[in-house]
């Protein structure tokens, strides 16, 4: 038996809408502590874009060296999330087998993948902290294997 990514991915989802702006982002991932936001058509479910906190950091930086630090706040609250936000991206399926998903992560150096059903849109995210914690769950089940020796 295989584990699938529903083994290990965050089924409840902290989602923007389309009008968010680039300052809703950032409030979401400072008091959530999450570093991945799927933008969803709150209407069909469907998963419209996907922002990280790497895209957050670049176009705060790019913003700080254009404007300056006092237009900060006032850019972010301007700047829909849309213009952010990633609109290419990779998706996995829930019963996708996790040995099939995991080189995703080392090759394209991405921190998640958006779990689709084609039915009900987006029903969670994998992320790479999501196999670490799995690793650390394997090894400790590999040590305890091996007290009981």
């Amino acid at each position: 038996m295989s584990l699938t990514v529903s083994a290990i991915m965050s089924k409840k989802l902290i989602k923007l809408a389309p009008h968010a702006t680039l300052h809703d982002a950032h409030e979401i991932t400072r008091k959530q502590s999450i570093r991945h936001l799927p933008v969803v058509d709150p209407k069909t479910n469907k998963l419209v874009a996907l922002v990280t906190q790497k895209d957050l950091i670049t176009h705060v930086i790019r913003s700080i060296a254009l404007y300056g630090t006092e237009e900060l706040l006032e850019r972010e609250k301007s700047t829909n999330i849309l213009e952010v936000a990633q609109k290419d991206f990779a998706s996995v399926s829930a019963d996708q087998p996790l040995d099939e998903v995991a080189p995703f992560f080392l090759q394209n150096k991405h921190g998640c993948l958006p779990v689709i059903d084609p039915d009900k849109g987006i029903i969670g995210i994998v992320t790479s902290s999501d196999f670490v914690k799995l690793c650390v769950q394997l090894l400790q089940d590999i040590k305890d294997k091996g007290k009981c020796s």
